[in-house]
């Protein structure tokens, strides 16, 4: 078959084709091809540089479209390969994606919205979430696309999700109230103005817009309690007294689809309805913090002070002061001054990195939590404390007890309610639903339109060890997007940080020695279970060689200290052993 006779079958499927010179002028078309080029307009094509039509169909780039007249855009496509085409000719194939451009732009458009949008087939079946429904639900779209909503969601109040009822009786529902869990159990409670989609006569789906009715609500209680103030200030003359500092983080705001987290939070929610004392150990990066806020804003004290204190930020001398108060000739220059302990009264003091605080001024601080009542520095009389204390921890407790960096009665006293955030390797279900967010948070603060992580992208955020938790992610989106072309609206791995690309390639190129001794893997072994075994190996043997230095066992495995650290963790290797 000539190359003429496949330009034509070529046509029959829709798609067009040009046959091009060396010089880039067109030799040969299809039929496809003078409709979409408007031939009739360029002399049937012969004879006319293919780059003065539609230039975009020449890069080898296939996502771009070529827009040959108003509201008419082509892309190209790969090419068959035809056996008889000419030396010197190229085969240029490229179809219709004028309904793909209409797409993007309206999927553009709705995920700029606030309001949430939902989208489903005929039965039923989820096909669209903006970015303002993937915030309010919790929800990668990847994950419930194509799927039934009813297996997503599940209605509370006994009347059943919406979109499915408008589909079957193509009835508009407008500001209805509804209240849904979702299959992570993300509890949500809207108002929805819903429509079937019916063209000539046939359903082919329905949508949602909906609001976050809790956000209205706050709002609303919002309102009532300045009312009150501005009234109660009206009455007595004088400006109401400040209240103290607010937690600004809830459970809610803590993004999550594992299994590890729904059963941290349960636990942490569980716990924030009594005082008892929460010690939370989690490594740098998993958001310990966030978590001691969401605990405080869910108890009983949640209208009382939060304040937080890094115990390693400050230095010994100033940190007993900023505890428990000063009294004015305590020492050369202080003041008469309440401390943490008091003006958290009421409410809830986060101690961040316990393990940093000295020894003795832990003793104090026992003596305070056992009989609460707090001493200035300098004072001889005792003031009454009503406090809460959680505490975070970066090490084991057990290890920072064994390392005389933690009192073990302090942490009797402050581990009632013990509890350890899973480091994001652990949980990395959740990394495309926190890059989504981070995604969404950093467009709206350098106002740029970044759609979502190029699916290589995933792949090596899934394979990578993040040993610095979400924090650590965050902050490689945010260096990705401010890399990123304009013109780029996936993050691909070209914009993704160079340590992390590196210490990816050393993780896959780096090989043990020969003489390192092997476990003899058993059937049943998974692959994953051997290659740990390999690694383990692998390392002391390096370490080994080093005489157990851990900087410089890293530099000849080409990691970072950070990650051979976390190695050493996870393998329970004790380098004091080797």
């Amino acid at each position: 078959m000539g190359y003429r006779e496949a330009l034509k079958i070529i046509s029959q499927c829709g798609i067009g084709a040009v046959v091009l010179g060396a010089d880039g002028i067109i030799q040969a078309f299809n039929e496809q091809a003078i409709r979409l080029l408007h031939g009739e307009e360029h002399d049937y094509l012969i004879g006319h540089r293919l780059e003065e039509i539609a230039p975009e169909l020449l890069e080898p780039d296939l996502r771009r479209y070529a827009c040959t007249a108003f509201n008419e855009y082509l892309i190209r496509t790969d090419a068959p390969e035809i056996a008889d085409l000419p030396d010197g000719m190229t085969l240029v194939t490229f179809r219709d994606a004028t309904a793909e451009v209409h797409r993007d732009r309206y999927e553009h458009a709705l995920e700029q919205i606030s309001d949430s949008v939902i989208m489903c087939d005929e039965q039923t079946r989820i096909v669209f979430l903006n970015n303002a429904a993937i915030r309010m639900d919790d929800l990668v779209p990847k994950d419930v696309i194509g799927e039934r909503i009813e297996n997503v969601y599940e209605a509370l109040d006994g009347r059943g999700l919406i979109i499915p009822r408008s589909i079957e009786e193509r009835q508009v529902y407008r500001d209805r109230r509804q209240y849904y869990t979702t299959r992570y159990n993300k509890n949500v409670d809207i108002t929805a103005n819903t429509f079937p989609v019916v063209q000539n006569g046939q359903v082919l789906g329905g949508y949602s817009i909906m609001k976050d009715w809790s956000t209205v609500d706050n709002l609303n209680k919002k309102i009532v309690e300045l009312q009150e103030k501005l009234l109660q200030q009206s009455h007595s003359g004088k400006p109401m007294k400040k209240s103290a500092l607010a937690a600004r983080y809830h459970f809610e705001d803590i993004l999550h689809v594992s299994r590890k987290m729904e059963d941290l939070l349960l636990r942490c929610r569980q716990a924030a309805r009594s005082d008892s004392s929460v010690m939370i150990y989690g490594e740098t990066g998993t958001g310990k913090e966030l978590l001691a806020q969401s605990i405080h804003n869910a108890s009983r004290r949640a209208e009382g002070p939060f304040l937080a204190i890094n115990c390693a930020a400050i230095p010994e001398n100033l940190l007993e002061g900023l505890l428990f108060g000063t009294e004015k000739g305590a020492f050369t220059g202080a003041e008469s001054r309440p401390g943490l302990f008091e003006q958290a009264s009421g409410g809830t003091l986060l101690l961040d990195e316990l393990n940093s605080m000295n020894m003795n001024l832990q003793a104090k601080l026992l003596r305070v939590l056992q009989d609460g009542r707090v001493r200035r520095v300098g004072s001889s009389a005792e003031i009454q404390v009503d406090v809460r204390v959680i505490s975070n921890l970066n090490i084991p407790p057990q290890e920072a007890i064994d390392k005389k960096l933690l009192r073990q009665d302090l942490y009797y006293r402050l581990g009632v309610v013990s509890v350890i955030v899973p480091p994001l390797r652990e949980r990395r279900e959740d990394i495309p639903l926190l890059a989504k967010q981070f995604i969404m948070t950093c467009n709206a603060k350098i106002s740029r339109n970044v759609r979502d992580l190029d699916l290589d992208t995933l792949k090596l955020f899934n394979s990578y060890e993040w040993p610095g938790n979400v924090r650590e992610l965050e902050h490689v989106i945010e260096h990705a997007i401010n890399v990123l072309p304009d013109e780029e609206a996936l993050i691909t791995p070209d914009y993704i940080p160079q340590y992390l690309k590196k210490e990816m390639s050393a993780a896959v190129e780096f090989k043990p020695q020969a003489d390192v001794p092997r476990r003899i893997p058993e059937v049943g072994d998974s692959l994953h279970t051997t290659m740990e075994d390999v690694e383990r190996m692998a390392i002391i043997k390096v370490l080994q060689e080093n005489g157990g230095n851990v900087s410089a066992s890293a530099r000849a495995m080409k990691m970072s200290r950070q990650s051979l650290q976390y190695r050493l963790r996870k393998y329970h290797i004790k380098v004091g052993e080797l």
